[in-house]
């Protein structure tokens, strides 16, 4: 386990989900922004429980996010969505369609997903947000035979770090404009 003063990122090789874990943080007192990445996920899970494969290679992380005058989470869903979106297409030059709430897809196939989820701490409700991305996955077989990557996408191998800081920035972005 790796830690990162600059966004306050916590790295793992595996966990079971980064939003699970996240969530967890944020129950013991984690600071805004603090964001769990995992190399690779064994449950990962989007809405109503879906599966999430999450294999080496992909970008997969969860953040503790600051309190916002937003309290609906399917909205906080949309914007993180829209942010990976906004993030793919500046750095892979591929045109990404959100299908809301909360998926991106290239050519018709699921390359991101996005999950609100709560944690309620007496009278405090606190928001962790879950983006996996298929970023550097070269297939996908079983039940995310409809996916694609970046990488199959675009034909270029991602900096998922750089990826990660990217849509941090984004969400940090669009949270300083919903909290004021």
């Amino acid at each position: 386990m790796a830690e990162d003063k600059k966004y306050n990122i916590i790295e793992f090789e595996e966990l079971e989900s980064t939003n699970a874990r996240a969530k967890e943080l944020a129950g013991q007192g984690a600071a805004a922004w603090t964001v769990v990445t995992a190399i690779r996920q064994t449950g990962g899970y989007g809405r109503k429980g879906n599966i999430w494969v999450s294999p080496a290679g992909g970008l997969y992380f969860s953040a503790v996010l600051p309190k916002s005058n937003v309290a609906d989470l399917q909205i906080l869903t949309i914007l993180a969505a829209f942010c990976a979106a906004k993030t793919i297409k500046e750095n892979c030059g591929i045109e990404p369609f959100v299908k809301l709430p909360n998926d991106v897809y290239i050519n018709g196939k699921k390359v991101c997903g996005a999950l609100t989820e709560n944690v309620i701490l007496g009278d405090e409700i606190l928001s962790v947000i879950g983006i996996g991305v298929n970023t550097n996955v070269e297939t996908f077989a079983g039940e995310s035979a409809g996916a694609t990557s970046l990488k199959i996408e675009s034909g270029q191998t991602i900096d998922n770090r750089a990826l990660l800081e990217q849509i941090i920035e984004q969400l940090k972005n669009v949270f300083k404009e919903i909290s004021n």
